[in-house]
């Protein structure tokens, strides 16, 4: 299952993949981050969806179209904001995971590329995320065969260093 799964630095708006996770805030309607990269990136179109969606509780997920992206969906998922680690952060963050990839597989995506969920204003520790985050998605490549690549897209370095690390150990 880990030959399913590549790391890779560099900007999610650009990857050739059939959807792409957005670490959304809870309003859908855009901020700052990955978020604004992709509202950016997308065009005015996604952001008049999202206001059709009323919003999305964190750990739950939601798609739109890509719109002027090279992905033809974006999944829309509020991550959990660290707050010490005492208050169903862990969980919520697998839910993030696991709620984007059930909706992914219910909508057809072969290919998903994720973002570090809640890593960035967040404050999410960048360690135990990577953790969870490839739980998650090797837990879900274990018992579905519909997504055959998932990639995790790393904003800087030290990002892409812990999730080689977890993945080749």
């Amino acid at each position: 299952m880990k030959s399913k799964i590549k790391i890779v630095s560099g900007d999610i708006t650009i990857r050739n993949v059939d959807a792409i996770v957005n670490a959304a805030n809870t309003s859908l309607l855009g901020g700052g981050g990955v978020d604004g990269a992709i509202h950016r990136a997308a065009g005015p179109e996604l952001l008049e969806e999202c206001k059709t969606l009323n919003g999305c509780a964190t750990g739950e997920a939601k798609i739109t179209k890509g719109y002027n992206l090279k992905a033809k969906y974006v999944i829309h998922t509020p991550g959990p904001v660290w707050r010490g680690g005492e208050n169903n952060e862990d969980m919520l963050l697998a839910n993030s995971y696991r709620n984007s990839l059930n909706l992914a597989k219910e909508n057809g995506v072969k290919s998903i590329a994720f973002p570090s969920i809640s890593t960035g204003v967040y404050g999410f520790p960048m360690e135990r995320a990577s953790k969870i985050a490839l739980n998650e998605i090797l837990n879900f490549l274990e018992t579905n065969n519909s997504i055959e690549l998932v990639e995790i897209v790393c904003f800087g370095q030290n990002a892409f260093n812990i999730y080689t690390n977890l993945l080749n150990n």
